[in-house]
This record gives C-alpha cells, structure tokens and sequence, in this order.
C-alpha cells in the first residue's frame, strides 16, 4: 500500500516555499503521533486532488494538464488506500498544527492560483509542485516514517518514496518543458 502525503506551496514575491512540511521537516514542535500523522497524510493528499483538478480546468499546457491528470488520479486512489489503512488499524485521522497549517496554505495558494491564467498560471502550479513534492519526501523521511509507531504504517510510508519521487521527477521535467516553450 502505498501512500502520498504533499504539502501546499506559497508564494513570496512568485518564489515558492513550503512552510507546512518544511517546519515539520525541521523538527520543530512536538512528534506528531500515529493518528496526526494519518490526518497530515489525508490533508495533503486531499490538497494535491484539489489542485490538480483546478489545474484541468485552468492549465493551457497540455503537459500540465497531463501532470494534473495524474495528480487527481493517483491522489484519489492514495486517499482510498489511507482510508482503508486507516479503517483497518483504527486509527481515526486527527487534525494537528500542520494539517491545520497545510489546509491554510492551500487556501492562500488556491487564491493566488485562481487569480493566474494562461501560461502563467501553468508555470506557477508546476513550480507548487516540483516544491510541493521536494517537501513531500523531505518530511516523510525525516519526520513522519521516523515517528510512526505502527510497524504497517511506517512500512506504507516507506513504500510510497519511489511514487513522491516520480511525481518529483515528472513536476520536474514539465518545468522544465515550459520554460523551453514559454
């Protein structure tokens, strides 16, 4: 089973930076338990569905639909297997200061994304991503497989690092088609 938590990017002066998981990523704060760490993992996924499906709606690059395409799809089938993980070892998700910040984030990110079009909206939804994935693996090796204390959920969390990686991977090489085309 696999797993895929993200974080949501927003933008300082069109930079993007991803405070949620980056503080979390950091070690700041308290070790988030079993069920906070369920309920980050169901947050960011939540997010990632989110905005790839605004991204099919707005994207006027037919690699970044095909990005969004995929994010909405690999999201909504990841949110199913955290749902049934979830179900299956009773663990209910809990909110935490991250997924309270991570749902705030999105909301401001969302903003501004609405707010773009065209080829500038394309550039600043995968630029989300490639920082939004960066942050994805960066937290769950460092933070939430280390602190997960059910030997089935930190063994999900494990197998999900090859799809944050090729999710990296593919932000990454649409980034860079659009900055050859745009």
């Amino acid at each position: 089973m696999s797993f895929h938590l993200g974080t949501i990017a927003t933008w300082s002066g069109g930079v993007a930076c991803t405070a949620g998981l980056a503080l979390l990523a950091s070690g700041a704060g308290t070790a988030p338990t079993d069920p906070q760490i369920v309920g980050i993992v169901v947050t960011a996924n939540q997010i990632d569905i989110d905005g790839g499906q605004l991204a099919l709606k707005k994207a006027k690059s037919q690699e970044v639909r095909d990005f969004a395409q995929q994010m909405v799809t690999d999201h909504s089938a990841l949110q199913k297997s955290v749902s049934d993980l979830g179900a299956k070892l009773k663990v209910k998700p809990e909110d935490s200061d991250t997924s309270r910040s991570l749902k705030s984030q999105a909301e401001e990110t969302s903003r501004k994304l609405q707010a773009l079009q065209g080829a500038a909206f394309d550039k600043a939804y995968i630029e989300h991503e490639a920082a939004y994935h960066q942050a994805v693996i960066d937290a769950t090796s460092s933070v939430l497989i280390p602190n997960a204390q059910n030997a089935e959920l930190k063994s999900a969390l494990q197998s999900a690092a090859p799809l944050f990686q090729g999710h990296l991977q593919h932000a990454q090489k649409v980034q860079s088609e659009l900055q050859e085309n745009y």
